[in-house]
């Protein structure tokens, strides 16, 4: 039986409610829940003056720290219910003159078990005569006390001030279908209806879907009038309301108005959200803060009942904020996969992605968490990454913290009682401490900051904040820096030091950088192009010069200068800030064989190349500069650098068998194509290498293409070269197999 109007404004006519109530009958209508479903919020604010004792009873059980998650039952019986409320009735004593007016009662049940529960004074009204006389004759018997008027809410004849609560369920979003001028004016009148009858002190209770003109016109209307206003989302009304009937896709919420004495030129206006059930109210500067504070929550619970209906929405990622700060906590990802058979324990998993490591392609790129869900066997996978500059205390809060909110995330089918575990790497949140903070004028604000690999042994890295999940530059610690680390952390913890201080860490830039080492995949690519410079046995003996166009953390140019013994270096960067950052945290210094120029390499490049036959010959040009823009189909390099009028300056000043190294950024599949294009007619040998899990392509520019080397050749090559550099004495790697890196090249 269909009962909905043909049109919203229906809901404000005598006459379609008639005919409703004639048509339904006994059964009863509740509009966003039932009172099991509203009573945690409802005898939040409808408090009686004298508390007698306190029930052991409560509406709903919370996890702990280390309890299974549980989803509760959508439904319980009916003997389960009426134990439920009857805790309630040794709860509290009511005084004789605490009044309830319910507006809009309809055939709810809601009076009639708040009567149960001790609340006799209630009285209720609505416009429909049938519903009146179906409710008078429903509970003339049971509960006496009660009242049942057919009247006006916008022309209520009681006193004023006659009650200590106005309780509303869905009646001001029956009434304000629209902006349209009668539509307003009608619920002004009721509004102002409300605030007469109330007492000071009073509250008006309003359950409502919240939708945005419903709110500014509620929360705009009483915070004129001085009245506190605050917002309470309805615990799991997403999941519970309306089961037996049509459901709402937005979440329900109450306004809870208080009623202040008037205040003759008082300004004062108190706006307040409170997301969780027994959470503290957050304070919001304005009504406008507030309204987008609750269409998040609106926006979020949708996302949430999408999830729940269907699987393979696609990327899915969300922010859950700090309640108290509003800042990002914890960021969620959302991955289903569809290849997964079903079982009875593979539903749902939620993977703690370790402090610093959310970063890397298997948690920080879509593919990768593809394949981390996959390989876990689970139909759905949510990560979190943890956020930089939050406090956590360990997995154990974390679980317990997020138990409640992930559950929201669930798939369709999953059993009730379904037990899902929370899973991470080596069964730890890992270690992130800032160093330092700083901002540059050119580059933004950022982070010097040391993580914890996934063999215990610590990273140096700089990160922009605008990027905050791409490390800029990186650099491995020496053993005895990260041993000193971890000696420092146990202390701090014995002393119970917050987990995300500078003190934790020795600040020791240059002693602590193991400069042996690469971290970067791309920079060992780099490295191992310079084998195409022919002759490798004799590349530690002979002169070479190099241009380096951006500095980052200073680890490539320095690398080179450190292994190379007779190589001279350019190294040019833009930001100054940058060349203080590599020098005092990254070990980095500048030599009679190093020279780093601050200055923009569009310029610097375009200055030698105007030199005429003055102009320096480079073996080796290095460009690894990023755009400061991160939302360009091109990241790295800006597209400036990669104009054909630019790289024949580039060709002006490369030595006839010298090398052009680019790393390159680009996921518009078509602006790549252009740029090998544009590359390939200035430098007609060009040879390409993808960097695996990274979005990073390392190009190799020559002049002349007589000089192609096959693979079997080029790899050759590497390895005479590698052997030289592996000489004892020269601090190499062994971890690091430059034939490696060229296993994969291709000619374009």
């Amino acid at each position: 039986m269909n009962l909905l109007p043909k049109s919203s404004r229906e809901f404000g006519s005598v006459d379609y409610w008639e005919k409703f109530f004639q048509q339904r009958g006994k059964k009863a209508f509740e509009w966003y829940g039932t009172y099991l479903e509203l009573c945690g919020v409802l005898h939040k604010y409808i408090k009686p003056r004298e508390k007698v004792r306190s029930a052991a009873w409560q509406p709903c059980v919370r996890p702990g720290p280390w309890e299974p998650v549980t989803l509760i039952p959508h439904r319980q019986t009916v003997t389960a219910i009426g134990s439920a409320l009857s805790g309630l009735h040794a709860r509290y004593r009511l005084k004789d003159d605490f009044k309830v007016l319910v507006i809009g009662c309809g055939n709810s049940e809601l009076s009639e078990q708040l009567y149960d529960v001790g609340y006799k004074d209630i009285v209720n009204i609505d416009i429909s005569e049938v519903v009146i006389k179906q409710m008078k004759e429903r509970n003339a018997t049971r509960r006496p006390q009660m009242s049942f008027l057919k009247m006006d809410m916008t022309q209520m004849e009681f006193p004023n001030a006659s009650f200590q609560v106005v309780l509303d369920k869905g009646t001001l979003d029956a009434i304000l279908t629209d902006e349209e001028e009668k539509t307003l004016q009608q619920v002004d009148r009721m509004l102002a209806e409300v605030g007469r009858v109330l007492q000071v002190g009073g509250r008006y209770l309003c359950i409502s879907l919240a939708q945005a003109h419903i709110l500014k016109k509620a929360v705009g209307h009483f915070s004129r009038e001085g009245w506190m206003v605050r917002v309470h989302q309805v615990a799991s009304s997403q999941d519970q309301v309306l089961e037996a009937e049509p459901r709402f896709p937005l979440p329900v919420f109450a306004f809870i108005m208080t009623k202040f004495r008037p205040t003759p030129g008082s300004a004062l206006q108190i706006f307040e959200l409170c997301a969780q059930e027994q959470g503290k109210p957050t304070r919001l500067e304005s009504a406008e803060r507030l309204a987008e504070a609750v269409r998040e929550r609106q926006q979020y619970a949708w996302l949430c009942s999408q999830l729940r209906r269907k699987a393979g929405l696609g990327s899915v990622s969300l922010d859950l904020c700090d309640g108290d700060t509003g800042e990002p906590r914890y960021t969620l990802h959302v991955v289903d996969s569809p290849t997964v058979k079903p079982s009875r324990d593979n539903h749902f998993a939620i993977f703690i992605i370790p402090q610093g490591r959310e970063t890397e392609w298997l948690f920080g790129m879509e593919e990768g968490r593809k394949q981390l869900a996959a390989s876990a066997g689970f139909r759905r996978l949510v990560t979190v990454a943890l956020h930089r500059g939050q406090q956590y205390e360990g997995m154990d809060s974390i679980q317990a913290e997020l138990s409640a909110r992930v559950m929201e995330l669930a798939p369709a089918g999953m059993p009730a009682q379904q037990q899902v575990p929370f899973l991470s790497v080596g069964g730890d949140i890992g270690v992130r401490t800032v160093q330092h903070q700083d901002r540059s004028p050119l580059s933004g604000d950022y982070v010097i900051e040391d993580v914890q690999g996934d063999d215990r042994r610590y990273f140096r890295r700089l990160i922009f904040l605008s990027s905050r999940n791409v490390v800029q530059s990186e650099a491995r610690l020496l053993k005895e820096a990260s041993h000193r680390a971890q000696k420092k952390r146990k202390k701090d913890r014995k002393k119970q030091r917050p987990a995300d201080t500078a003190e934790h860490l020795p600040a020791a830039p240059g002693q602590s950088i193991d400069k042996s080492y690469l971290c970067c995949e791309h920079h060992k690519a780099m490295i191992a192009g310079l084998a195409l410079l022919r002759n490798p046995e004799l590349l530690l003996e002979t002169p070479l010069a190099l241009l380096v166009v951006g500095l980052g953390g200073g680890s490539l140019p320095l690398f080179v200068h450190d292994h190379f013994p007779k190589s001279c270096i350019d190294a040019v960067e833009i930001d100054p800030s940058m060349l203080e950052v590599a020098t005092q945290w990254f070990g980095f210094s500048q030599s009679d064989r190093m020279k780093v120029h601050i200055a923009d390499g569009l310029d610097y490049i375009s200055s030698l190349a105007g030199g005429g036959e003055a102009r320096p010959r480079y073996d080796v040009i290095m460009f690894d500069v990023d755009s400061k823009d991160p939302t360009l189909g091109m990241s790295c390099p800006p597209a400036a650098f990669v104009d054909q009028p630019f790289l024949q300056k580039v060709k002006s000043i490369l030595a006839p068998d010298g090398v052009f190294i680019l790393n390159l950024v680009c996921r518009d599949m078509g602006l790549k194509d252009s740029v090998l294009a544009g590359l390939k007619a200035v430098f007609p040998l060009l040879y390409v290498r993808r960097i695996e899990d990274e979005v990073n392509e390392i190009l190799f520019c020559q002049l002349h293409p007589e000089q192609k080397l096959a693979l079997p050749e080029l790899l050759e090559m590497a390895q005479a070269l590698e052997r030289v550099l592996r000489k004892p004495g020269r601090g190499w790697d062994d971890t690091y197999i430059l034939s490696d890196m060229l296993k994969t090249v291709k000619i374009v």
